[in-house]
Order: C-alpha cells, then structure tokens, then sequence
C-alpha cells in the first residue's frame, strides 16, 4: 500500500517544484495568452515515461486564501482534463491573469481547448529553442 497514490495527485514527476525551474521557465519559455492565463511552454529532453510537468502560480493581486485555491483547483482539474494538448516533453506553468470569480472547470477547460492551435505552435517553437539551446552548449 506504501507505493500507492491517491487518485487525484500530482507525482513529484508531474510538478515543477523548485525556484530555479520556475526561473528557467520564466526566463526562456514560449508564451500563449488566453483571457484569464498565460501558459509558458519551456521543452527539456524527453525521456522515456516522462509526462508534461505542470507549475501554477497566482499572485495575490487575484485574491484572498480561498479564491488562489481555487484557482490552483481549477487549473490542475483543467490539465488533468487536456492532458493531450500537453507532450510529454514539455514543462507547462500556467499563470492567471485576472481573478476567476464564478468561472467553473468546463469553462476553463473551453477556454484552453480554444488555445490548442497556438499551444502546438508554441510547442514547436519550444522544441526548436531547445535545440538550439543544446546545440550552443559547450
């Protein structure tokens, strides 16, 4: 049973969880804007059983406690439900542009499958920016 995860959790392996990955992110990621996010879409070396990672953040400019909460609520039931949109070789953070008030996860999920042409477009553009990020090292 130790090995066991309940069924709605993310995996240390599906989370950006450290600073300097948010700041690498932030620092060269592929941008879409929708009305209420932006997805920053940064691609690393796939390996095999790798999954999109997902990062969220919130500022308190859109509320208190409860509301950031949601929010993350949401936008975590959302990549659960477009997890086709997401290849497997790319980090995903998703911020909220303005608050979400009465915005329910149908809505949200519309909202990023309206996305989904600029998303594989970026993701190209994201693939081809590691490239050449790799071909540059020393």
């Amino acid at each position: 049973m130790a090995g066991l995860q309940p069924a709605g959790r993310f995996r240390r392996n599906q989370r950006i969880r450290r600073r300097v990955e948010y700041r690498n992110v932030h620092a060269s990621a592929q941008r879409v804007v929708t009305s209420h996010f932006v997805f920053l879409l940064l691609a690393r070396a796939s390996a095999p059983g790798h999954q999109a990672r997902l990062g969220i953040s919130v500022s308190r400019r859109q509320g208190n406690a409860v509301a950031r909460n949601r929010a993350k609520r949401l936008i975590r039931e959302a990549f659960r439900a477009t997890r086709p949109l997401w290849a497997a070789d790319i980090d995903v953070v998703v911020l909220v542009r303005r608050p979400l008030g009465s915005v329910d996860l149908g809505a949200v999920v519309r909202e990023w499958q309206s996305a989904t042409l600029r998303l594989q477009q970026r993701t190209q553009s994201a693939r081809a920016d590691r490239e050449s990020r790799l071909a540059n090292a020393p």
